[in-house]
């Protein structure tokens, strides 16, 4: 089983020790977000969890608890952007706090365990390709040898982003001004040592030398645990990600960072509201079982 922690908030930054206790209990209770009455009990004992996969835009909050996932296989995909606090207003600042972060966490975890994402790369007055190009220098040369894989993507405007997009000038960018900062961007990477990658991106950049790439990467993930891991695509998941399957254990609507772009949160109101109910040892996140609740069992074996 692949745990997602996770695609709907920033589970290392805000959720730690909410995480950490659920570990050593061996078990989580998860809504389904598309039916909030359907709830899962997720095993998570070493012999049922095969790796976890973190997202993070922060993960010095979850730094003191690493020894506690010592019988586990995992990795970090940490997001560092050149964006402000116009567009990311809850974020710590990069120079002081994030990248002597993560370069603590790649010394304690390895390298082979922390990911870079630099995503979603989006365009206006502001953060034009030659801002996003000296950013992402300063960020690589930052973590040069503190990881080898870097992941892009270029921001989707969803109709729910609407408001956000003409509030900021972002406008959708012609695929000939992406491949050209793509190109400018991998040039960087590799005399870094950092291969990069593209997350459900649409574009092919193969011949800049960008193969597509997955955040829950089948490939990498075997690397890590040195078996090979059964499971197919994530079905649930748009046609241009490459994920594989797994089960995430977050709750949208959660995250306090309140980045402009994002997909997972709604207003902030209903983010405090949601945060509210944060109780780092209850079995679900941000919520309480209810009577009407329907639970059903997710308790699976490793693989191989």
């Amino acid at each position: 089983m692949i745990l997602s922690a996770s695609r709907r908030t920033d589970l290392p930054a805000f959720y730690a020790d909410w995480f950490y206790n659920r570990i050593e209990e061996g078990f989580l209770y998860v809504r389904n977000p598309m039916n909030p009455r359907q709830v899962s009990r997720v095993e998570l004992s070493p012999e049922t969890v095969d790796c976890i996969v973190f997202w993070t835009k922060n993960p010095e909050p979850a730094l003191e608890g690493l020894s506690r996932l010592s019988k586990y296989c995992y990795y970090f995909q940490v997001t560092l952007t050149c964006y402000g606090r116009d567009l990311e207003p809850g974020v710590p600042d990069k120079r002081s706090r994030l990248l002597p972060s993560v370069r603590r966490l790649s010394r304690e975890v390895g390298s082979e365990r922390v990911i870079w994402r630099y995503d979603p790369i989006l365009l206006n007055e502001r953060y034009t390709p030659d801002y996003h190009e000296r950013a992402f220098r300063e960020i690589a040369e930052g973590l040069k040898g503190y990881t080898h894989r870097v992941v892009i993507s270029f921001v989707d405007l969803y109709a729910k982003m609407r408001k956000e997009a003409e509030q900021y000038h972002i406008a959708p960018s012609g695929d000939s001004d992406l491949r050209s900062l793509a190109g400018r961007l991998v040039r960087i990477a590799k005399k870094c040592g950092m291969e990069m990658v593209t997350c459900a991106e649409r574009m092919d950049l193969e011949e800049l030398g960008i193969r597509h790439g997955s955040c829950i990467d089948r490939a990498y993930m075997e690397g890590l645990v040195g078996y090979k891991l059964r499971g197919g695509k994530d079905r649930s998941m748009r046609k241009e990600c490459g994920c594989m399957e797994s089960i995430d254990v977050g709750v949208y609507h959660t995250c306090p960072h309140g980045c402009r772009y994002c997909y997972a949160n709604g207003d902030m109101n209903r983010v405090r509201k949601a945060a509210a109910l944060y109780d780092p040892h209850s079995p679900m996140l941000c919520s309480a079982l209810k009577e009407t609740d329907r639970i059903s069992e997710r308790k699976e074996k490793r693989q191989p």
